[in-house]
Formats: structure tokens, sequence, C-alpha cells
């Protein structure tokens, strides 16, 4: 299989950007290379104008389009950054577009698109995930004679996206040891691997998927494109039930690496970027990063991961800091028989948590006259380690304890 671009239409993609995008910086990361014993650097795409990289590939396209093409306009689905990046592109090229979004797209980046697009851009929201709002883009297209502007399955977006490999090696002045990605759809793996085979063939590509979403794994698996049955939507900036066909076939031409990172542990990189190294993601934004403890780096080698969005919505940050802290062991769900007399409560308090234990949630399941009442309780712990203790206290309790385990169906009305 052959892929459907060249470094050479990377190269033409570059010449196109030239004075509209930025060139992202490489900044150094000595949390990061302390853990993993390389020297990383991360590729700030979070600081191009859209706040994401989704800007290379749109511009491309739509830059490349006949006068006639532009005078129908465009349109395009996108879980957010895509359509930023589309909304800049018509912005400044003049050009109408109507742009799909699912329901699930924060309110942050919907309110960004608006702004950007200002009035080239219609905004259209719909759909519970992105594959919906794709297929009213479509719907649109056969309608109207819109061009369609693919979120990630066309040539020339693979193609601009790409160019974040050009840049990196001249920044650098080599070839990075390393370089990892994230995958959504695959347009920024499809242009970076296709660049990185042709010029540098020596250097490793990984790219990386959320574990609730791992469409390009099980395209790789089977041979082609397939559509995720169950996926969860979490990583909505890498979220896609079907990777393109273009992009799986870049991909599978170049032969990289593609893993999963789990969605905790994702969450767990978004605080740490934010907290040491002052780098507000969103989640796909961290999830090349979140994979780096676990691709057996080699000690002193030179790894580039692409820190590909910045668009958060601030609200979501109390899920963020649930998903992390659970994922971390530091959280945990129990149903608890109280007896129904005074000082029940006090007695738990004071014979079952630790010092270091606290009760972050507290809710009576059901009030009655029986001699016991069940509460859901989440406690969060000092330290993971302090787990087995508390356990074990539970055992020794009056009280009927139950965990709530992390896979079992109930866990995801609360955790």
């Amino acid at each position: 299989m052959s892929s459907p671009i060249s470094a050479a239409d990377v190269d033409r993609a570059a010449s196109l950007l030239d004075g509209v995008t930025r060139r992202t910086p490489l900044r150094p990361s000595p949390r990061l290379s302390e853990a993993t014993g390389a020297t990383v650097l991360l590729k700030r795409e979070d600081l191009q104008p859209v706040r994401s990289y989704k800007l290379r590939g749109a511009y491309t396209l739509i830059a490349s389009l006949t006068e006639e093409e532009r005078a129908r306009g465009v349109v395009c689905a996108s879980a957010g950054n895509h359509a930023q990046g589309v909304a800049f592109a018509c912005a400044a090229l003049g050009v109408t577009a109507r742009i799909y979004l699912p329901r699930t797209t924060p309110r942050q980046k919907r309110d960004r698109v608006a702004v950007i697009g200002g009035p080239s851009v219609d905004v259209v929201v719909g759909g519970d995930v992105y594959d919906d709002a794709a297929d009213a883009a479509l719907r649109d297209a056969a309608e109207t004679g819109a061009t369609v502007v693919p979120a990630f399955d066309a040539a020339d977006v693979m193609a601009g996206q790409g160019t974040v490999a050009a840049e990196i090696v001249d920044e650098l002045g080599h070839a990075p040891d390393v370089v990892v990605v994230p995958v959504g759809g695959g347009g920024l793996l499809g242009g970076v691997a296709t660049w990185f085979r042709e010029r540098h063939p020596q250097t490793r590509i990984v790219g990386v998927e959320p574990a609730g979403a791992p469409s390009m794994v099980a395209a790789l698996e089977a041979g082609g494109p397939v559509t995720l049955e169950e996926m969860d939507g979490f990583v909505d900036g890498a979220a896609v039930r079907r990777v393109g066909d273009l992009t799986y076939a870049a991909v599978a031409a170049a032969d990289v690496e593609v893993v999963t990172v789990p969605e905790g542990a994702v969450c767990v990189e978004m605080l740490a970027l934010y907290q040491t190294e002052g780098i507000i993601t969103e989640p796909a934004g961290s999830l090349a990063v979140a994979a780096l403890p676990d691709l057996g780096l080699a000690a002193g080698s030179t790894v580039v991961a692409v820190v590909s969005g910045g668009n958060n919505d601030l609200s979501r940050y109390a899920d963020v800091v649930e998903r992390a802290l659970i994922h971390e062991g530091r959280k945990h769900y129990f149903l608890v028989e109280f007896p129904q007399e005074p000082g029940a409560l006090r007695h738990f308090l004071d014979t079952v948590l630790g010092p270091d234990d606290d009760i972050a949630y507290f809710e009576y399941v059901k009030r009655s006259n029986r001699e016991t009442g069940p509460a859901l309780v989440g406690i969060e712990l000092g330290t993971p380690d302090d787990l087995l203790p508390l356990l074990a206290r539970m055992e020794t309790a009056p009280m009927t304890i139950e965990r709530i385990d992390p896979d079992s169906p109930l866990f995801r009305f609360v955790g």
C-alpha cells in the first residue's frame, strides 16, 4: 500500500502556510526528561492562532480551491479544533462556510469558532458525536454544491498537518530519534509519518489514541478502516468512530506504531502540564505526552511529543480532576449500610477513615425507617498505598461496606 501524499506535497503545503500559521516552538520539558531518561521536547501546536495544529490542514485545502469552488463556499464537520481552522482560513481568504459541530463540543470551542470566523461562518450544532455532524455536512454539500473540508480524510489536509514534521527538523537542525503524535482521524499522523519516512526514515514514529476510541488500532488490525461500535468521547478532539480511508492508507504505508492511553492517564498529564509547565491543554492536547512513560524510550534519545491543542473548557476541569484521581488510585467509591442510630457516621469517621483520608462525596441512596440506610460514599486517599489499610479497617467495621469496582456499570454514574 502506498501513501496518498508525498513529502513533496507537505513541502508545497509549507509554502502555502508561510506567513499564515505560526512556526510553533519546541520547548524542553525537564519533568518529562527526568521521568523518561530521554531529552523530551514539546512541539507547542497549542500556540497556533486557533490553539491547535488543525489550522494547517484546513488552510492548505481551502487555499488550493479554484475561484469557482471558493465562490460556492465550503462546509465542514468538526469536534471543535478543525472548525476553528476552517473559520480562520475562510475569514482570511474571503470564503463563506457552514460549520457543523456535535452537541458534545465544549461551549468554549463553539464560541471561538463564531468569533474567529465572524461573518464568513455560520455555525450549526447538532448530533451526538462527530460522525453525526459529518453526515449533516455531507448532505449540505450535496444540496448546495459547497466543497467539503474534511477534518482529516483529504490529501491536502494531511499534507498541511504534515508540515509539523518539517518544522520539527528545521528547528532542531536534525531529525529526532522519536516523534510522538496524537491520533484522532489520522490526518496529523498520516502527514507526519509520510514526510519522515521519505526524508528521515530512521526516526521512530508513534501514534497515540485514547483507549476509549482506538479507531486507528482497530483499522490496522483489520487491514482497513472499521467503525467502532462503542466509544468514549471524553478525549473529544481525538474520539472518532472510524478513521479515514486516505489517512489509514498513509499510516499503514509508513508502518508506524500506534498505541493507546487510558483517559485517566490523559487527565493526569493534563494536570501535570498545567501545574509544572504552565501549559493549558485539552484532553487530546496531552494525549501524546501521556504515552511517553510507557514507550521504552532510550536514555539520552531526543524525543518530540506534539502538544496538539489548548482549547479546553474550564468547566471540564472538575471531571478531569476526578478521572485523574481515579486513575491514580486515590479516589474510590463505596456503598455503606449505616445503622439508623445516632453516632453511626461519627463512628465511621473515627474507626474507618485514616488520617489522610477524606470524604469527597456523600449521599444517602435511600432514606427509610429500616434499621439501616445505604449511602454512596466517595473517599479520597492521601496516596494510593492507603487503600489496603482502608479496606482492612472496613472489614472489621460494624456496618456493611461494598466497594464499587471501576469496571462495574454502576461506576459510570459516579466516576
